[in-house]
């Protein structure tokens, strides 16, 4: 095989490949990672006798992706603390060519918390197929077990998913952001009738904050909960900048030139059903805001 050919399609599929990584590991570096251990045995092996490179690479890169949630797991000796996925943040703007190439990557962060509580084989299958089409054939050899069996683990993590995850954000990004700007205004105005209206009953408010200022890092159940801790915070709302966050409404919150916090908002029939923030000061500095907050 002509060495430049791999190359050329190997780029092709990268984005294909990190999205496929993405969603396994939940983490942007990591699954840079994935992609560039998989560009490495790709150009060990030079793609000799591959018929399917873009299957072939599929595998390669699921492949990688098991073992490092294997590890991920074989590490933690405590349970998982309230841990919020790395987000894929964009700016809000019509018509964006780059902004729809992100937000036809992205998954949501509260269905990646979710999928953190599978098992790494019940992540692998239903990753691959139920959200890239991969046969439960090629699934089952990732696996080393049959293609029922691996039918099996997706399923598994299907019924896991309906019991523990929200229903889908609408579809309505307009509606959408009425609903968030709704919560800012009602926030900052120290308005709590207002900030209930939005608010889903049992709304639920995750905090990533790791050893920053905002700490500590909390799981908060309840519209009642929830606003208490928005008038906690109610100073921060006016520092506050629209984002898209893996798809849906956000906002960073900007205090002195430097990311504080990163926030993203579920909205299921106008009513806010999760808030997902992000304060570990550590994790916002790896990530490219700069670019984000300057705009287009």
């Amino acid at each position: 095989m002509d060495g430049e050919w791999p190359t050329a399609y190997f780029e092709e599929q990268r984005p294909h490949l990190r999205a496929v990584a993405y969603r396994m590991l939940g983490s942007v570096t990591e699954a840079e990672d994935a992609v560039q251990e998989t560009w490495l045995r790709l150009s060990r092996s030079g793609g000799d006798g591959v018929r399917d490179l873009r299957a072939w690479l599929t595998t390669v890169v699921s492949r990688v992706c098991l073992d490092m949630l294997r590890a991920r797991t074989a590490h933690r000796e405590e349970p998982l603390d309230v841990h919020v996925p790395d987000p894929l943040v964009v700016t809000p703007v019509a018509d964006d060519p780059e902004e729809h190439a992100v937000l036809a990557d992205s998954v949501s962060l509260a269905l990646l918390v979710v999928l953190d509580t599978l098992a790494p084989p019940e992540r692998l299958a239903f990753v691959l197929h139920d959200v890239f089409a991969v046969p439960f054939e090629q699934i089952g050899a990732i696996l080393d077990r049959s293609p029922a069996a691996a039918k099996q683990l997706a399923s598994r993590a299907r019924q896991r998913l309906r019991h523990t995850g929200s229903p889908a954000p609408a579809a309505d990004r307009a509606r959408q952001w009425e609903v968030v700007d709704a919560f800012f205004a009602a926030a900052t105005e120290g308005d709590f009738e207002a900030l209930l209206a939005v608010l889903d009953p049992d709304v639920v408010l995750r905090a990533d904050a790791g050893a920053g200022p905002l700490g500590p890092s909390q799981l908060v159940r309840g519209s009642r909960d929830v606003v208490a801790q928005a008038d906690r915070y109610r100073p921060l709302g006016r520092f506050a900048h629209r984002v898209l966050v893996n798809g849906i409404p956000g906002a960073i919150i900007v205090t002195q030139g430097k990311p504080l916090a990163l926030a993203s908002f579920t909205v299921v029939d106008a009513k806010i059903t999760e808030i997902d923030i992000l304060a570990d000061p550590d994790r916002l500095a790896s990530l490219d805001l700069a670019a984000v907050l300057a705009g287009p």
